[in-house]
């Protein structure tokens, strides 16, 4: 059997690198020739374990560009052979449940999740359900279309669920991969953004995308319509809720956070304010995210990694070392 360079996790907070089986398409599955896989911080909370382990080893990555080598070859049915795709996190749901039924398959609870439950993109080959990838315009690059694929799709979808008034005040707490994508889409729709992060370079990055401001955590900020919390930390949650304005709501993106500590009912609840969160995403989602991201030229900041240095980009992105968005370059 052919084999191909990749990494899994070893059960211990780490990944190991190695040759593997090239895996086979099963029935109504594609195989990827991988091209470009972005690094999410939910590749982090899969190797250190802050998620339940679902299946290991596993590959992690799950935003995965490349072109599908065998499956389908039948249009109706799949992307041909030859056809550039892209994988996100959301794999395969049941299809059939009161969730899938209403479009509102992110809640499914039969979903399954790519380099969680199943080999990702940290590898030369993938395989994904052909229901299941988006097709990618040969015009864009790999490098631009694989942070879309969850950064893009989790924060436009963390953007709605924060219900933005038009041209309202919007506070974006933590400013890597999905935030300095999510700032890009609502400047360009109106929006006043204030950011509130870490490290001087993700602050000099969100001015330089058109923040108003950009502050360190604890700093005050305008009266706030909308929040989002992309920071894994149930802190800063209480910090983003007592910045809302009456009725704002704060929208918490992250699939892992840390506790919430008690909140005082006056000045993080009262008058309205709304606290919701974010699950996964529907495939609808990231049709009406590349739709967007088109026609409002959204570009991803990269910092390119060769694959060779997974475990250094992953290092990295849990320091705020990275500006914008790690992206593996899967054929170095």
């Amino acid at each position: 059997m052919a084999t191909m360079r990749g990494w899994r996790t070893t059960g211990d907070g780490r990944l190991s690198s190695g040759e593997f089986d090239v895996p086979e398409p099963a029935s109504g599955e594609v195989l990827i020739g991988v091209e470009a896989c972005a690094v999410c911080r939910t590749d982090l909370h899969v190797v250190d374990g802050d998620l339940p382990r679902h299946r290991s080893p596993v590959v992690p990555g799950h935003e995965i560009v490349g072109r599908v080598l065998a499956g389908f070859d039948h249009e109706a049915d799949g992307p041909r052979v030859g056809t550039r795709v892209g994988v996100p996190w959301l794999r395969s749901t049941c299809g059939r449940c009161r969730w899938c039924r209403s479009g509102r398959e992110n809640l499914c609870e039969r979903s399954r999740y790519t380099g969680w439950d199943a080999d990702g993109g940290y590898a030369e080959y993938a395989v994904a359900p052909a229901a299941y990838v988006y097709r990618i315009p040969d015009a864009l690059e790999p490098f631009q279309a694989a942070p879309l694929l969850c950064a893009g799709i989790i924060g436009y979808r963390a953007l709605r669920r924060a219900a933005l008034p038009p041209g309202g005040r919007l506070g974006l707490y933590g400013f890597g991969a999905s935030a300095h994508l999510t700032a890009q889409i609502a400047i360009r729709q109106g929006a006043e953004v204030h950011v509130v992060t870490r490290g001087d370079p993700a602050r000099r990055l969100a001015l330089d995308l058109g923040a108003v401001t950009a502050v360190e955590p604890g700093r005050a900020v305008p009266p706030l319509d909308s929040a989002i919390v992309f920071a894994p930390s149930g802190e800063v949650v209480r910090e983003a809720l007592a910045a809302l304005d009456a009725a704002g709501t704060c929208a918490v993106a992250g699939i892992h956070l840390s506790d919430i500590p008690p909140l005082d009912y006056q000045h993080q609840l009262f008058r309205e304010r709304t606290l919701t969160s974010v699950t996964s995403n529907t495939r609808a989602d990231g049709v009406e995210l590349f739709r967007l991201a088109g026609r409002l030229d959204v570009r991803a900041e990269v910092t390119p990694y060769p694959m060779s240095r997974a475990d250094r980009a992953l290092a990295d992105l849990a320091a705020d070392r990275v500006r914008g968005v790690a992206v593996l370059d899967v054929t170095r």
